[in-house]
């Protein structure tokens, strides 16, 4: 009888050990998804972001799938400031435009972004950081870029609050040099978003990339809804996003209707 229970008892310890363990896992995996739902965050992550758009009016027919390559690189600057950049290059296979020398593929012009950022929340828990912006010509056809360099201002905040991430980007980029024959660049970018992440590391988000052209005095707004799961290849992190895309409003020659987005995200824990 003290044999039994005393294999009893080792049962439940044992069994025990694996529970806290499984819970402890599935805690840093949520945290895991929170940090990917900070812009910010002190992570380390390759997103690949393909996006599918059709466009309307004189360019009826067209198509444009771009590859967005976003490795964010967090940079210790001591013990109270981490530098955050976050870098977007983009790959663009265009099709079916009226102008034949538009159907172009190649590499586009290149977005790249520095934020410095307080390690620690703020006393109401809000995260923050602002730094600069730079666009680079780096398009490998005249019709996959701007032909200019621009720079400008950068911000992000944001407040994490159990499940729930609610926050802000925004930037705005004048252009400073380039090709005189090409039209100039003074363009503000607002990305307000909200997500919520489950315990299952399933995370539910909605955001807007809206683009304001003050030039052309014209909008561009992708409301965007999207759904990401968590999951591991081996010893990789990784999380994919499939998300649809509705053009709320553009130029008249612009995106139109429904775009698709899917994204799978590479992450490197410390």
């Amino acid at each position: 009888m003290k044999k039994a229970c005393g294999w009893l008892i080792l049962s439940v310890f044992v069994a025990s050990t694996f529970a806290i363990e499984a819970g402890a896992q599935q805690d840093e995996a949520v945290e895991l998804a929170k940090k990917l739902a900070n812009p910010i965050a002190s992570l380390i992550s390759v997103p690949m972001q393909y996006n599918y758009d059709e466009y309307g009016g004189r360019n009826d027919g067209a198509s444009v799938s771009r590859l967005n390559i976003q490795p964010v690189i967090p940079i210790s600057l001591n013990a109270d400031w981490n530098l955050i950049t976050r870098t977007i290059v983009p790959l663009l296979d265009q099709r079916d435009f009226p102008l034949d020398a538009m159907n172009e593929s190649g590499l586009g012009d290149i977005t790249a972004s520095q934020f410095f950022s307080p390690k620690a929340p703020t006393a109401r828990g809000w995260i923050w950081g602002v730094g600069p912006v730079e666009y680079l010509p780096t398009a490998t056809d005249k019709y996959l870029g701007a032909d200019k360099w621009g720079l400008g201002p950068t911000a992000v905040v944001l407040k994490q609050r159990g499940p729930w991430t609610v926050g802000m980007l925004v930037n705005h980029i004048w252009s400073v040099a380039g090709d005189d024959d090409r039209p100039d660049i003074n363009a503000t970018f607002l990305q307000p978003f909200v997500s919520y992440i489950t315990k299952t590391r399933t995370t539910f988000g909605i955001n807007t990339e809206s683009t304001y052209d003050w030039k052309n005095e014209a909008w561009s707004v992708p409301v965007i809804a999207q759904v990401a799961q968590m999951f591991k290849v081996g010893p990789q992190i990784c999380q994919l996003t499939v998300g649809a895309k509705y053009w709320a409003e553009s130029p008249d020659d612009g995106p139109d209707g429904w775009g698709l987005r899917v994204q799978l995200t590479f992450l490197f824990p410390k």
